[in-house]
């Protein structure tokens, strides 16, 4: 793609999004569906204005690590920290029902064959996929909605983020078991030196960045050093630790969500992300969308690809969520809050095709769960949050008896 072109296609870009974007307000939808449909619109999936480029996805994932610096911002650090344990439990059983599920869906179009033969590793391949949570859509609906930092928006966050670390080991693991190369203990290992890091790089940057705030008060050089300090986490964690950049910025988030100008640095942020980061990202989504080549068997079989991903992460995180105590409505937040896939999902699947665990003609399927969910779960949120006062969702949410 020509260096120029850029500009043009930003252009289109941010006016189709924008566009989408208010109709979809206009019909009491959130803005992220009307971005992720002008995507499929000018994309190749429809009119073919504009084709998916190196820039492009460089751009969308500069979007999704600002989208996530800015949710980590957002936080109610307390809440997190009571939504701990039961996001750690909600995030392993959202992996291991998806893991399983998709599976048996491969399995049983394909043939139940051998533990440890290739057949088998593809089938394991294809639930891998189904595993990991894009919390980017997520994050955004719940921003919209007024609902990101109470307590079961930051039991959905806390449980993607290590639904997220999971799904990497996961996937280690599944590759470490085909090819003998491959040591899945060093992601353990690096999960484990990556936690130690953020603990350590963390308490040191707070209190820096707590000096800062008390000689420098609302002044634009504290979210500009913020932002480095995202980028730099983003970096490292997937550099030397081979942890997703998202879960490197959302910690810098969490770092500096304790700050009293916390809201003013989230204001900041959110301006670029708002103005072409954002729309970029969600747009990219529907611009990686094609549906050429479908034959009436890969048609069935991304159909209840679809379906097993989604409803997976619905009962296995939404009942556990129920088991833990939660009434079913909040219950059912947390599980369609978990289903969203995004950019994980599409690393995911690229790992498979380069280490030859997943064939080409599956990706379009993952692409079709993406979009789906990608619209299905903020109109449902949407739905579930309907007639709730916003300030309902800062406390505890309410937990039947018995």
């Amino acid at each position: 793609m020509d260096r120029i072109a850029l500009f043009r296609d930003l252009a289109i870009i941010i006016v189709s999004a924008k566009i989408c974007g208010l109709i979809a307000q206009k019909l009491r939808a959130p803005q992220v569906v009307g971005e992720i449909l002008a995507g499929l619109l000018i994309g190749p999936a429809c009119f073919g204005i504009v084709g998916n480029s190196d820039y492009l996805s460089l751009l969308a994932e500069i979007g999704v690590v600002m989208l996530m610096f800015g949710a980590g911002l957002e936080t109610d650090l307390r809440e997190l920290m009571k939504t701990g344990v039961k996001a750690l439990i909600v995030a392993c059983v959202g992996v291991l029902i998806p893991l399983i599920g998709g599976t048996l869906l491969y399995s049983c179009f394909y043939g139940f064959h051998k533990v440890g033969s290739e057949e088998f590793f593809r089938a394991v391949f294809i639930g891998t996929i189904m595993t990991a949570t894009s919390v980017g859509i997520t994050v955004q609906t719940l921003k919209e909605l007024g609902r990101l930092k109470g307590a079961i928006g930051t039991l959905i966050m806390s449980a993607a983020i290590i639904d997220d670390i999971i799904g990497i080991i996961v996937l280690t693991f599944v590759i470490g078991f085909k090819n003998p190369d491959s040591k899945p203990l060093d992601v353990v290992i690096h999960t484990g030196l990556f936690i130690v890091f953020s603990f350590g790089v963390g308490f040191l940057t707070y209190y820096v960045f707590k000096l800062l705030d008390k000689l420098y008060p609302h002044q634009r050089r504290i979210p500009i050093l913020g932002l480095a300090l995202c980028m730099f986490l983003a970096f490292a964690a997937e550099e030397f630790f081979g942890i997703a950049d998202i879960t490197g910025a959302y910690v810098a988030g969490l770092i500096l969500c304790s700050l009293k100008d916390s809201e003013y640095i989230a204001r900041k942020v959110d301006i670029n992300s708002y103005m072409i980061f954002g729309p970029v990202f969600f747009a990219s989504i529907g611009l990686n969308t094609t549906f050429s080549g479908f034959t009436s068997e890969l048609l069935l079989f991304s159909l209840g690809f679809v379906a097993v991903a989604l409803l997976s992460k619905v009962i296995g995180c939404g009942l556990t969520a129920k088991i833990m105590g939660y009434n079913i409505k909040d219950s059912l937040k947390v599980g369609v809050g978990m289903m969203t896939r995004g950019e994980v999902a599409l690393i995911v699947a690229k790992k498979g095709l380069s280490v030859d665990m997943l064939d080409s003609k599956y990706f379009a399927s993952v692409i079709l769960l993406i979009i789906v969910s990608s619209i299905a779960t903020p109109i449902i949120l949407k739905l579930l949050y309907r007639g709730e006062p916003v300030e309902a969702e800062r406390t505890e949410p309410a937990v039947q008896a018995g």
